[in-house]
């Protein structure tokens, strides 16, 4: 993984899904089809997708449109680009994920 900061965060992303074994695919884009997001994940039957950004970095107009879409379509959106919004990833799936949110 490259050591730039959007890099870093990231490698933070990567990790807390993998300790919450939730599916992930960190799409390569060539410039071809339709734009997506950094990461597409998947816990405990629901769908989000994730934008990861360098602290102080916004989302471009185009990645607007792209969570726009994705949330129209029900799915949860995070970008992630420091610390506490990685933070408030780990509740949404700690919530996700507990036996008395799904029911088990």
């Amino acid at each position: 993984m490259s050591a730039t900061p959007e890099g870093k965060i990231k490698a933070k992303v990567k990790l807390l899904l993998k300790a919450f074994n939730v599916y992930q695919h960190w799409p390569v884009l060539r410039g071809e089809g339709s734009p997506t997001l950094d990461c597409n994940a998947c816990a405990g039957g629901y769908y989000f997708t994730i934008e990861t950004k360098a602290e102080g970095k916004r989302p471009t107009a185009r990645q607007q449109i792209t969570m726009g879409e994705a949330r129209a379509a029900g799915a949860f959106v995070f970008v992630v680009s420091d610390d506490e919004s990685l933070l408030r990833l780990k509740c949404y799936l700690e919530i996700l994920l507990a036996p008395d949110f799904r029911g088990a």
